[in-house]
């Protein structure tokens, strides 16, 4: 065998063990991710247009499964609240246990402890059709929720009779909503107008990296499964048929 077929011979087991490779790590992060992802999030569908524009109907939905106690203000989450029906809900935090909430003020605004929440993801309409409440305690251990579109929203609002002033128990709380997942809308938008009162808001969960994971195994998984075929082509055309010798003698 010449010494141009044996650097060949070598650096084709080169390529196909490094193929091999990329398999084997695009394998692992594929599965790896989808693992992870079922096991830290939990898909949802939206039943009604309260979460209007955030959530329309019949969407579905990526929500982190979380404790009571890592809700923040702004978190739009999945609970369960006996008084209000049995089916799993979404609705939006805007308050927690000690705060003063009220809607609305001289703007049209939600006031929190006093502070205007600006809101740019409700509806273009909310100050002309939202829903006016008076001044309300929240008990500690429990949550004030709103829907995004409150002009037909039953939520806490519409609860203020009931025990603990319409708010729900942290106990209730079964998800964090983190993304629109079909139609593909993407993450949800950051509460940011809860920013500045105490506790701040919700730090995002693994979501963009659980999909970064999926999405490179896949690369890996599909590039190193080409190169096999990819080589063998490329070197059956760069072979050359070695040019046959006369016999001496024959013209």
């Amino acid at each position: 065998m010449s010494k141009a077929a044996r650097r060949t011979e070598q650096g084709g087991g080169a390529g196909s063990a490094l193929s091999g490779i990329a398999v084997a790590l695009g394998c692992v992060l594929f599965l790896g991710g989808f693992i992870w992802g079922a096991l830290v999030y939990q898909p949802y569908t939206v039943p009604t247009n309260s979460m209007s524009p955030t959530i329309e109907a019949g969407e579905r939905v990526l929500a982190q499964r979380i404790d009571g106690d890592e809700v923040r203000r702004g978190d739009v989450v999945v609970f369960k609240e006996k008084d209000w029906g049995d089916l799993p809900m979404v609705k939006r935090v805007v308050a927690v246990g000690g705060d003063k909430i009220a809607c609305c003020d001289a703007k049209g605004r939600m006031t929190v402890n006093g502070k205007p929440v600006e809101e740019p993801y409700l509806p273009k309409n909310a100050r002309d059709t939202g829903t006016n409440f008076p001044p309300t305690t929240v008990p500690e251990g429990r949550i004030f929720l709103l829907g995004d579109d409150r002009s037909i929203s039953l939520d806490s609002s519409a609860h203020l009779e009931d025990a603990g002033n319409g708010a729900v128990p942290l106990s209730g709380v079964d998800a964090r909503v983190e993304a629109v997942a079909w139609p593909m809308d993407g993450l949800l938008a950051e509460p940011s107008g809860f920013k500045d009162l105490p506790g701040g808001i919700s730090e995002p969960g693994p979501l963009r990296l659980i999909l970064w994971m999926v999405a490179a195994g896949a690369v890996l998984v599909l590039g190193g499964a080409a190169y096999g075929p990819i080589a063998k082509r490329t070197g059956k055309r760069g072979r050359r048929p070695a040019a046959r010798k006369e016999p001496a003698g024959v013209r």
